[in-house]
C-alpha cells in the first residue's frame, strides 16, 4: 500500500486534537464549548500539525514538545479561520455552516479571540522562547496581511502584491509549522533553513492551488461561489496570468478602477480565465514551488517521515478541494 502523509502521525494527530480540546474545559461557557466542538467537527486534513509532527519526528524531537507545538499551530489556524469567515461574510466552510452563520459578529470575534489566546498558551507550553517569538511574529504577519488585503489589495494586478498576500495568508503559517519543530529538534542552522524553505514553498503552492480551485472547483466542495475572490476584488494568480497575456482586455483594464464590483464583468472574466491557459500556467507555478520544497528535503536521510513529507508536498497540487 502506498504511504500517505497522514499514516505515520495518526496517533500524533489524535494527541494534537486532545490538547486542543483540553483548552476549552467544563469551566467555559456552554456556548463557547459548543462552538469549539463545531469547529473541531469541521475537520480538514490537519495539514499544518501533520507537517510539524513529521518534521519533529524525522529530526528526533521531543514528542511531547512537538505535539504541543502542533496543537498551538492548529489552534492558531482555527482562530484565523473564524475571523476570516466573519470578515468575508462566508456562511459555509467545507460545506458546513460557519460560526458567523449562527452567531452575532461580536460573539464570533470573541470566540476567535479566545482561540488566539489559547493558541498562545499552547505555544508557551512548548517551552521554547525562540518558538514563542516565532509564534508572535507569525501572528503579526497574518494580521498585517489581512489589513493589507482589506485596504490595499483590491483590483491589484501586481505579482509582488499577490505573493506578499499569500505569504501572509498561508505560507507564513506553513513556514512556522516546519521551522518550529526544527528549532526545538536541531541546533543546525542548515537544518533550520531547509525546513523553513520546505514550509514556505509548500505554503505558497497550497495557496496557489486554493486560488486555482476558486475558478475550477466544485462549489459544494469549495464552499463558496466560483470566482468569489475576484468578486471581492482579490486578483489571484490565474487572473494575473490572464491579465499579462491580455493587457488590453477591457475587463482586465477595469479591475484597478473597481471593475470587480460589476458582477457581469467579473462573470465574463472568470469564463475567459477558465477557457484559456491561465489555470494551467498557475498550476505549473505551484508545481515549481513543490519541486523547490522537495529539493530542500534531499540532504536528509531516507525515513518514513521523509517519504511522508514528500507525499504531503506532492498532494498539494493533486487535491481538488
Amino acid at each position: 500500500m502506498t504511504l500517505t502523509f497522514l499514516e505515520p502521525v495518526q496517533e500524533g494527530i489524535k494527541e494534537v486534537e486532545a490538547r486542543m480540546r483540553a483548552q476549552v474545559d467544563a469551566s467555559q461557557a456552554p456556548d463557547l464549548r459548543a462552538a469549539f466542538e463545531h469547529l473541531m467537527a469541521a475537520g480538514g486534513k490537519r495539514v499544518r500539525p501533520t507537517l510539524t509532527l513529521l518534521i519533529g519526528n524525522m529530526l528526533g524531537g521531543n514528542p511531547n514538545q512537538v505535539a504541543t507545538m502542533g496543537a498551538a499551530i492548529e489552534m492558531l489556524h482555527t482562530a484565523t479561520l473564524v475571523h476570516d469567515d466573519l470578515i468575508d461574510g462566508a456562511l459555509l466552510r467545507r460545506g458546513i455552516p460557519t460560526l458567523n452563520a449562527r452567531w452575532s459578529p461580536a460573539a464570533t470575534v470573541l470566540t476567535g479571540d479566545f482561540l488566539f489566546a489559547r493558541a498562545a498558551k499552547l505555544a508557551a507550553e512548548a517551552d521554547s522562547l525562540p518558538v514563542m517569538k516565532l509564534f508572535a511574529e507569525t501572528l503579526a504577519i497574518i494580521v498585517s496581511g489581512e489589513l493589507t488585503q482589506m485596504f490595499a489589495a483590491h483590483g491589484s494586478l501586481s505579482r509582488e502584491n499577490y505573493y506578499t498576500r499569500i505569504y501572509a495568508k498561508t505560507a507564513s503559517l506553513f513556514e512556522m509549522s516546519a521551522l518550529g519543530p526544527a528549532m526545538v529538534s536541531s541546533n543546525d542552522p542548515q537544518t533550520h533553513l531547509a525546513m523553513k524553505t520546505f514550509g514556505y514553498e509548500t505554503g505558497l503552492a497550497f495557496q496557489i492551488v486554493d486560488d486555482i480551485l476558486d475558478y475550477t472547483g466544485e462549489q459544494t466542495a469549495v464552499g463558496k461561489p466560483l470566482g468569489s475572490d475576484l468578486l471581492n476584488g482579490l486578483v489571484t494568480l490565474p487572473a494575473i496570468y490572464y491579465a499579462e497575456a491580455n493587457p488590453q482586455d477591457p475587463d482586465v483594464r477595469s479591475l484597478p478602477e473597481g471593475g470587480w464590483t460589476d458582477s457581469d464583468r467579473v462573470e465574463r472574466l472568470v469564463a475567459k480565465i477558465r477557457a484559456g491557459s491561465a489555470i494551467q500556467q498557475s498550476m505549473q507555478e505551484a508545481q515549481a514551488h513543490v519541486q523547490t520544497a522537495l529539493h530542500a528535503l534531499q540532504p536528509f536521510p531516507a525515513s518514513t517521515e521523509k517519504q511522508a513529507l514528500q507525499a504531503l508536498a506532492e498532494y498539494i497540487t493533486q487535491r481538488n478541494f
